[in-house]
Formats: C-alpha cells, sequence, structure tokens
C-alpha cells in the first residue's frame, strides 16, 4: 500500500507542481524518500529554508502556478516563515509542508516542539495539522485549493510518523488546478463609474499588479480618458511597456512626473493596486477604486466609487460605456513633465568621467541595455530596488520579482534560485545589495549544487544603504550601518562561480558581457557610491528639517568628510552637467 508520502508525492505531480524547495530532515525522510522513488518531481536543495520559501515564492509569482517548499519539525520549518509572509503579501499560491515531531510527543516539551500551525496563521490563507494518513489526503486537497483559490500560503504540519502511515490503496491523487471565473462589477455600478468618468475633467490612472493581462484594455482606456498612467512597482512590468500614456512612478521610489499626475487630478482611476503610502495620494480628488479583493478598497485613501473584480475581466465591459475625451491638456502636461523628468534621470546613468566608485544609476542603465529581451529581474529591497524601479525597462517579455510588499532583505539572490529552477533556459539577473547578499550567502552555493547559471550582480557601497538614507532624512547620525564586506568576487570564485570584481565604469560592460556569455552561475561585483541619494519626488518639512539636523550632527560629530562625499557624489556632478 501506498504512503501518505507517496499520496502527497503524486498528487503534487499530478496538480502541475515539478519540484520542492528545502532541506531535508530526520522528521521529513518519509517524504524525501518519496521523492527519491518518483520521476518527474525535484528536490531543490538550499542551504537554508527562508531560501526555499523565497524561491518557491518567485516561481509561483513567475507563473502563477502552485509551488511547494518544505521545512522538517521545529527551527527547521520556522526558518520558512519570513519567505513565506512575503509569498503571502505578494499573493501568490505557496504550499509549504511543516513537518512535526512524533505525533504522541505533542504537548510534552519535546526536542524541537513548536506549534506551526499557531506560529504560521499570521502569515497564511489556511494552516492545519494532519492527525492521520487516513485523513491527510483531506487536509492536503483543502490546503492546495486554498493556496490556488485564494492566492497565498497554505501550510500542512505533518508529524514524521504520518508520511510514513498507509493509505488506501485505491486512493486517487488530488488533482488541483485553479477555477477559471469572470468577475466583474454589475452593470449599474460600470455605468456610475462611466458617468464619473466622462464628467472629469483631469484623470489619471493609477495601475498596478492586479493590471496583468490587460494592457491593451488599459492603453485603450488612457486614450479615451486622455489619462496619463502611473504604475506602482509591482505594476511596472505590466503597464509600462508600450503604453505612450505612461508617465512613471510615484512614491518612495519614484518620481516627479507620477507624483504630480496624480496630484493634479480631479479624478484618480485606482486600477488592481493597493499603493500603500497615503502621502502621494491627491487632497481633493475623486477616487474610483476596482480590486479583485474588495476588502482592500479604501485602505489607503478616500474612495467616492468602490469596484469589486479584476481589471482583465472589467474594462472590456466598462470601455464602450464611456465617451471618447478631446481635452488633452492634463495629459500633454503629464507627458511633457515625464519627458523631462526621464531627461534629467538618464542624465546621471553615465560614466561620469571614469571618476569613482562608480554611480548605481549607471550600473542599473548598463544592465538594462546588456540584459535579454526576456530576462527575469530579482531586485533586493533598499537601493537596488530603486535603480531597478527607474532604470529598467520592460516589454512584455521581462519580468520583475522583489519583495516589494513584505520589504524583507536577502531576497533577490533567494528569488534568482526560484527564477532559475523554473526557467532553466531563461536569463535570470538579480540585482543584490552587498547587505542582501551576505545575509544568505550560502545560497551562492545552492546555484552551484543545482546547476542553475542566474547572474548576480551586486551593488557593493559598503553599507546598510537605504538605512542611511532613512537616517538622514529623520536627522540621525549614521551609525551601525557600515558593512566591512571581503571581496565578494573572491568569496564567489572560491564557492565556484565565474566572478569579476568592477571599480572602474569603464570595466563595467565588458565584465557583465562576460557574466550573461557564461554558461554557468555569475557574480559581478561592482564598488558603488556610498553616498548616492535616492530622494523620493515629494519632500515633507519634516524630512528637509531631518536632512539639515543631519548635516549638523555629522560636523558635530567631527564627520564633516562624509558630509564633503555627500556634496561631491550629488550636488556637483549635478551642477557639471
Amino acid at each position: 500500500m501506498p504512503t501518505f508520502a507517496d499520496h502527497v508525492v503524486a498528487s503534487l505531480k499530478a496538480s502541475g507542481v515539478r519540484r520542492l524547495y528545502g532541506l531535508p530532515g530526520d522528521s521529513l525522510n518519509g517524504l524525501t524518500d518519496s521523492l527519491r522513488r518518483t520521476d518527474g518531481v525535484d528536490w531543490v536543495h538550499v542551504r537554508h529554508e527562508e531560501s526555499a520559501a523565497l524561491a518557491a515564492a518567485a516561481e509561483a509569482g513567475l507563473t502563477g502556478e502552485l509551488t511547494v517548499c518544505v521545512g522538517s519539525c521545529g527551527p527547521g520549518n520556522l526558518h520558512l516563515i519570513n519567505g513565506l509572509f512575503d509569498a503571502q503579501r505578494s499573493r501568490v499560491p505557496v504550499l509549504a509542508i511543516a513537518a512535526q515531531i512524533p505525533g504522541s510527543e505533542v504537548g510534552s516539551g519535546y526536542f524541537q516542539e513548536t506549534r506551526p500551525q499557531e506560529l504560521f496563521a499570521d502569515c497564511s490563507v489556511y494552516a492545519e495539522v494532519v492527525t492521520s494518513a487516513e485523513f491527510g489526503p483531506r487536509i492536503l486537497e483543502n490546503a492546495m485549493r486554498a493556496a490556488v483559490e485564494r492566492r497565498g500560503v497554505a501550510v500542512v504540519v505533518v508529524p514524521g510518523e504520518i508520511f510514513l502511515g498507509r493509505t488506501d490503496r485505491d486512493l486517487e491523487p488530488t488533482v488541483v488546478r485553479p477555477a477559471r471565473t469572470v468577475t466583474r462589477p454589475d452593470d449599474d455600478s460600470l455605468r456610475e463609474a462611466a458617468a464619473l468618468l466622462d464628467d472629469a475633467r483631469r484623470v489619471t490612472i493609477l495601475a498596478g499588479a492586479g493590471a496583468a493581462g490587460a494592457h491593451d484594455d488599459l492603453v485603450r482606456l488612457a486614450e479615451t480618458l486622455k489619462a496619463p498612467v502611473v504604475h506602482a512597482l509591482r505594476g511596472k512590468e505590466h503597464v509600462a511597456y508600450d503604453n505612450p500614456y505612461d508617465v512613471g512612478l510615484t512614491g518612495l521610489l519614484g518620481f516627479a512626473s507620477g507624483y504630480k499626475a496624480i496630484e493634479e487630478a480631479d479624478t484618480l482611476l485606482m486600477l488592481g493596486t493597493d499603493f500603500p503610502y497615503r502621502q502621494f495620494y491627491p487632497q481633493h480628488a475623486k477616487v474610483i477604486q476596482l480590486d479583485i479583493r474588495g476588502e482592500q478598497i479604501g485602505r489607503r485613501t478616500r474612495v467616492d466609487l468602490p469596484l469589486v473584480g479584476s481589471v482583465r475581466d472589467t474594462l472590456p465591459a466598462l470601455l464602450p460605456l464611456l465617451s471618447t475625451k478631446t481635452d488633452r491638456r492634463h495629459l500633454d502636461g503629464a507627458l511633457a513633465h515625464y519627458a523631462r523628468t526621464r531627461k534629467s534621470l538618464d542624465g546621471l546613468a553615465v560614466n561620469d568621467h571614469e571618476r569613482t566608485p562608480i554611480h548605481p544609476q549607471f550600473v542599473a542603465s548598463t544592465l538594462d541595455r546588456l540584459a535579454d529581451r526576456d530576462a527575469v529581474f530579482t531586485v533586493d529591497v533598499g537601493s537596488p530596488v530603486v535603480w531597478a524601479a527607474r532604470y529598467l525597462t520592460f516589454n512584455g517579455h521581462r519580468r520583475l520579482v522583489g519583495s516589494f510588499n513584505h520589504g524583507t532583505m536577502a531576497c533577490a539572490l533567494p528569488h534568482a534560485v526560484g527564477a532559475q529552477a523554473a526557467h532553466p533556459g531563461r536569463q535570470v539577473v538579480s540585482l543584490s545589495g552587498d547587505g542582501g547578499l551576505t545575509m544568505l550567502l550560502g545560497e551562492l552555493f545552492t546555484l552551484r549544487q543545482n546547476g542553475l547559471p542566474a547572474k548576480i550582480v551586486v551593488f557593493n557601497n559598503g553599507s546598510l544603504n537605504f538605512v542611511e538614507l532613512e537616517m538622514k532624512a529623520a536627522g540621525i547620525v549614521n551609525y551601525a550601518t557600515e558593512l566591512d564586506n571581503p571581496q565578494l568576487a573572491e568569496v564567489a570564485a572560491a564557492v565556484g562561480l565565474w566572478a569579476r570584481r568592477v571599480e572602474r565604469p569603464g570595466d563595467l560592460e565588458d565584465a557583465l558581457k562576460g557574466a550573461f556569455a557564461h554558461d554557468g552561475p555569475a557574480l559581478v561585483e561592482v564598488m558603488t557610491a556610498r553616498q548616492e541619494l535616492s530622494v523620493p519626488p515629494a519632500i515633507t518639512v519634516e524630512q528637509a528639517k531631518g536632512f539639515t539636523l543631519y548635516a549638523i550632527r555629522t560636523i558635530l560629530d567631527g564627520r564633516g568628510g562624509e558630509l564633503l562625499d555627500l556634496v561631491s557624489t550629488n550636488v556637483a556632478r549635478r551642477i557639471l552637467r
């Protein structure tokens, strides 16, 4: 008779799962042995369970399909938790199999005992314990269905001995695939939305990741309304390409044109976005918000008309109800402002007369120019995500993966593991910070061990750079943010990766081309400017005061050289241009 572990593996395979991410452990022995005996489902051996969950999140985000990570009892599955929070907040379908101590010992304070079903409750849509091999298949099916239909994390807790328990010989594998549905507001709500949009004089569209699959209708909508389109970061890959109405990004990572287009609108149409920063919403505009999850509507700003539905299903029904506007003044003003902003940003992304350290804008821009047409980019939280947001371009084929909602450090390399495992023939490029890379440095071994040819580009500024910027804005002298790194290229070479260290701008292109041409994993360490400022499009009075206090306190602390470096890196360069 088959074991429960055999049923788990057969069900995952029948549902399209092709790999599990994790580390082995004695409480997982039944599962790993079943995998050993099964063709078509691989074990991706990582060096830390957090990376397993992050890798699964990346694969699920790219494919939209159920992915799986596993952890042994106690510390093993607890290590999953940060990556599972990332998956849950990114709304991607991930099944976490959390092994447990022997069921007979639960509640006794046994070695490595925890209560995973309670610990994972805040980062999952479903978390249940399997109490016997007989009833395990029902729990497994419920969990898989919850993950794919609610697009979140489902956790199945399994005591180790139950994996080896016998199930019904005639039990069929569970097959779980997403149900197909059409979700849009009712006709009266659409007519109300059309009336509000027809009456508006200055409409701006704010589109996010929920606009995936609706690109062409979104462009037609912008043309009909003569509305500039501002994208949220997660929406960039779906919204910005081949879109003559796109005016860039707003928010802490954005730039002035996106902020201005929203601020000057009399009506804001939000499509598939839960953009979190309330200070970047307009003060007096009417707001229409469309989201597949009704509970998210109105969480960030006052909403005049809530609409529940998918962007892809709703726009075809809304477009015929709208009158075509002829007044382009709001649109043309926003486009002109975007052109000026874009020119200014691109003017900073150049080889600055071979000055060192290298400006990170130049690194991101060069990377964007050399990467494949269908490259997958993964980005670390902190300064790498700023440069990715501002300088990576998309075309309907490239993809972008990051911890954009959860905001965890060290995500880029594990995300690259999952992206490359899911797409072995595709170029995967990680934009890693030196702090993020070194936090989960062991995953360089994962790349080598699994033969994953991901390319790691490290922005090495010797600091927790974004934290320093936050300190400056708060008027705090930078402290405890410096990183004493070894030569990371030498570390990567010792691991077995192709590696180069770049200290001069003129050497960057050859190093990147070499990495991209290499048929295995590669790392390019680029020494970038520590004092490069990434200023948001709107500076508050508090932030201006904070920078002033930071400058005064830094001088009084005897660190005037740091302030001079800040000026020469940012102000002087802009004046010279």
